[in-house]
């Protein structure tokens, strides 16, 4: 191993924004330890895949990379040095014992609530009494957060806050509540604190996060319980705090006061992501979603009746067992009626252990293929259609980082949407009003506006 005080730590991220999150996290519990992030995997003294299960064929891709990885363990360890390869998040929560023993390099493989406990774990890979390898896959009664370092400082204008975690939904193709354990709400105190930290640190929007984020129902400060509505007002008092965000949600815990919210708080921004994954209400009751369209068409109602301005995007699963052609149908035309400003449209795919992977009567590669370019080019036109309104018009943008072009600025619009625009560097973390003159289907494309250039 390298100097105790210059270790390098290499953590690759698959997934979702929650993962970002947990790496950021476990970067701050290693660096006491004397371990520093590097970019490449070849020379660090630990390497952590903090890895996501949702995906098709998460597992294979994990392993693929581990293969690469072993190489540069073996070319090591012929130096005379240790490198620690460990697996992170739901496929190790999963399949731990398989990756164990498939990837015998592998020394250390724990789940997503488990990652607090990394300097023991870590002590048993090194200790003085011998490697031993180790597999950490329990839902332990402490709660990871009460155990975390404070935040280390954020990168750039834009930050994420894990407030919620876990999952009690059960949908029949989701392994989350086998992965990430039942719902979990943190205390508003704790929250609020690291919120507060972020923007000391230079954020300026903030997403709060959750498997379920607007489940949320922790412990206020007033010794109440608080739903995300209640908690987004406090956090809105944050002096320097422009935007507020939360992602992702389920159609069967939107509360009144997350509405509410939307039609009081300024800085609460006009996005909605709210999953709904299939237009057919017999393919909802199979997925076990407990809502149905009826049920998300009046909640969207709700929403734009408190914010005119709100903006949707959503989730879709496209052939899942027992779709027919009047199923997938249903599904086109509750996105042509709604309309969503971006989406993730995916084919299903079985995840082992989930009651889904057990279903017959399975629609066919080449059907669902078909199904799925169709429906994505009805979204992507939608997408396109909305970006287009924007062209010729002034909008406030968050600039958070540079791109590699000199000059090219990167930020977000109010409604998410990513804007590059020539400008300096100056106006990194401030709000800036940008004229639009391009737009793509994932993308705005402007400039400053001279005032604010000059």
């Amino acid at each position: 191993m390298s100097n105790a005080q210059n270790k390098k730590l290499y953590i690759k991220t698959y997934g979702c924004q929650m993962n970002a999150y947990d790496t950021r996290r476990m970067a701050d519990i290693l660096r006491p330890m004397g371990y520093s992030t590097v970019d490449e995997p070849d020379s660090a003294d630990m390497v952590i895949l903090n890895t996501c299960h949702i995906r098709e064929k998460a597992t294979d891709k994990v392993f693929s990379d581990l293969g690469r990885i072993r190489e540069h363990k073996i070319e090591k360890e012929r130096n005379g040095e240790q490198m620690v390869v460990a697996v992170a998040g739901c496929v190790a929560q999963a399949e731990g014992d398989v990756i164990l023993s498939r990837a015998r390099h592998v020394d250390m493989v724990f789940g997503p609530q488990t990652y607090h406990e990394l300097p023991e774990m870590l002590a048993k890979i090194t200790g003085a009494y011998g490697a031993e390898r180790v597999i950490n896959t329990d839902f332990p009664v402490e709660q990871k957060f009460d155990f975390l370092p404070e935040e280390n400082a954020v990168s750039g204008s834009t930050a994420f806050l894990s407030i919620q975690e876990g999952c009690d939904k059960f949908c029949t193709f989701c392994v989350v509540p086998y992965t990430r354990g039942s719902e979990y709400s943190r205390g508003a105190a704790a929250i609020i604190n690291e919120a507060r930290r972020m923007v000391a640190n230079g954020a300026r929007d903030i997403t709060l996060l959750g498997q379920n984020v607007n489940a949320y129902h922790g412990d206020g400060v007033d010794g109440k319980t608080w739903g995300l509505g209640r908690l987004i007002r406090e956090l809105a008092d944050i002096d320097d705090l422009k935007r507020i965000r939360y992602s992702t949600s389920h159609p069967c815990d939107v509360q009144d006061d997350l509405i509410e919210a939307h039609r009081d708080v300024p800085k609460l921004m006009p996005h909605l992501h709210l999953p709904v994954q299939s237009g057919s209400n017999k393919i909802l009751k199979a997925m076990n979603r407990k809502h149905t369209i009826e049920n998300y068409l009046d909640i969207i109602a709700r929403f734009r009746e408190a914010q005119p301005d709100i903006e949707l995007s959503s989730d879709f699963i496209i052939g899942f067992p027992g779709e027919t052609d009047e199923d997938f149908e249903a599904t086109y035309q509750l996105v042509k009626n709604t309309i969503f400003t971006a989406a993730y449209s995916f084919k299903y795919s079985p995840r082992p252990g989930t009651p889904a992977a057990n279903m017959t009567n399975l629609v066919r590669e080449n059907i669902k293929d078909e199904r799925l370019q169709r429906l994505q080019a009805l979204l992507s036109e939608q997408a396109l259609t909305f970006n287009r309104s924007f062209i010729g018009k002034s909008v406030e943008v968050l600039f958070d980082s540079n791109q590699i072009r000199p000059g090219q600025l990167h930020g977000r619009t109010r409604y998410n949407t990513t804007v590059y625009a020539k400008g300096p560097e100056r106006l990194y973390g401030q709000l800036v009003d940008v004229i639009i003159e391009d737009a793509g289907q994932t993308a705005l494309h402007g400039s400053v506006k001279m005032a604010d250039a000059a």
